[in-house]
């Protein structure tokens, strides 16, 4: 059984970030999305509220969960008793950093490895950090982000705005 790890930070998931998950959970016989901690990034959302989600919308995937994470990405992988690691690419300046990590990822764990997927054409731009810059501009969200995740989004903004207006 070939399991997958797909990591990231998904602050908020994306609609690239989905396109990634449904593409891998059609090629692997189970998909874990890892969630992970990053103590260097200051996110929008909380660690549990990015988990529930994504739970939220792979639910129709049968074959993927969500789990949260943080250290090591192969002691996560190795957690999961996964043997691939899934990394998205957008443009070349992605694989040159990826290419890095999967290679440093390789020494420590020579039993994993990393597959590289291209990121859908209309997809290519998106990232959340983007999304999250038009969001706080008030600026459209449905071409970036599934319903439910553009609806939360909105609302913490709001959140966080309401906030620095007193």
């Amino acid at each position: 059984m070939t399991v997958a790890v797909y990591p990231g930070s998904f602050d908020p998931v994306t609609l690239g970030h989905m396109d990634i998950i449904e593409r891998t959970a059609h090629m692997m016989d189970h998909v874990i999305v890892g969630v992970l901690k990053n103590n260097s990034k200051t996110p929008l959302f909380s660690l549990e509220e990015r988990v529930k989600m994504l739970e939220d919308i792979v639910a129709y995937l049968g074959n993927v969960e969500v789990r949260s994470f943080d250290g090591l990405l192969v002691d996560f992988v190795h957690q999961c008793n996964a043997n691939v690691v899934v990394r998205g690419l957008r443009a070349i300046t992605d694989f040159e950093y990826e290419l890095q990590m999967a290679q440093t990822n390789r020494v420590m764990a020579p039993d994993i490895d990393t597959i590289f997927l291209t990121t859908n054409l209309s997809y290519s731009y998106l990232s959340s950090t983007t999304v999250k810059e038009i969001a706080f501009f008030h600026g459209p969200l449905e071409a970036f982000l599934h319903p439910s995740v553009a609806e939360q989004v909105r609302k913490r903004v709001e959140e966080i705005q309401g906030k620095d207006t007193h």
